[in-house]
């Protein structure tokens, strides 16, 4: 690809997801999340493959639902309100939309099941993108409309997708499609951390992305594909591969690396959570 188009396009992702983080109208929002989509797509048909072409329009589709979605909830919202704010969004239906629309834009299950199609048809720069960059701008507009969410509806979602991620990710062995339910079991955690404090949200998002991106920067100078790949890096690159498996494990939640404690937090809240009782009543 041409470096001017490159930055170009770069510059249109960044500034599309500044816009959406500092924007208080829906309808500045709903345009920076389709400028945020129209940027990725020529990116990820780049490499002018048959997969490749197959998860841009995978994208393409899944984005432009979720993004009519957003419009038809807000266009709802200002027939009930007059109002276009997005922290004045008390429409409990409205709200339910909005949700749906933006689990649907990050991956949760159960709308997952085009997110590790995407993540294989892509190369592993940016699957890094679609994994971490690409989640920033729907989480902002759930975070800004925390006040009006239905507590219920996140936890269910968040429960699903990290029992989903989990499990699903179990009899993969393409190292992009294990990320990709990695992804969805993190968002399943970072849903129920929203439902319950916004500052625990963003220690978990900002940790997330840290140990994704030395991961997928880890597979990127290994160009590892497999899991089979992984095992023939090692005599090449012992202490990549230390740090690459020490990375995973901090994906996991194993204690006493760093991914356990957003885990560990999350699960504290819970259990003072009075949310909580009243869902499992």
């Amino acid at each position: 690809m041409n470096p001017l188009l490159l930055a170009l396009l770069i510059t249109s992702l960044s500034t599309s997801t500044i816009i959406t983080m500092s924007s208080n109208h829906w309808l500045l929002a709903w345009l920076s999340l389709e400028l945020n989509t129209l940027s990725i797509l020529p990116i990820i048909m780049k490499p002018a493959h048959p997969r490749a072409t197959e998860a841009t329009t995978k994208y393409f589709l899944i984005q432009t639902i979720a993004a009519a979605l957003i419009l038809c909830a807000t266009t709802l919202n200002v027939w009930q309100t007059g109002q276009w704010t997005i922290l004045h969004t008390p429409n409990p239906l409205t709200t339910l939309f909005l949700t749906m629309a933006i689990a649907l834009k990050l991956g949760l299950a159960p709308m997952h099941l085009w997110y590790p199609d995407v993540l294989q048809g892509s190369t592993l720069p940016t699957a890094l993108i679609i994994s971490t960059w690409q989640k920033i701008a729907p989480l902002t507009l759930l975070m800004m409309m925390h006040n009006h969410l239905n507590t219920p509806t996140l936890t269910a979602l968040g429960l699903i997708s990290a029992l989903v991620g989990g499990w699903t990710g179990l009899n993969q062995t393409q190292v992009r499609k294990i990320m990709a339910f990695s992804t969805i079991s993190h968002m399943g955690w970072l849903m129920v951390a929203l439902s319950l404090n916004q500052e625990l949200t963003t220690l978990t998002m900002t940790l997330y992305i840290m140990m994704t991106t030395t991961l997928f920067f880890s597979l990127m100078t290994t160009t590892t594909k497999t899991i089979t790949d992984m095992g023939t890096a090692w005599p090449s690159s012992p202490t990549l591969m230390a740090m690459t498996m020490l990375t995973l494990m901090s994906l996991g939640g194993l204690p006493p690396l760093t991914g356990f404690l957003p885990k560990w937090l999350i699960m504290k809240e819970l259990t003072h959570a009075p949310a909580l009782s009243t869902l499992m009543l």
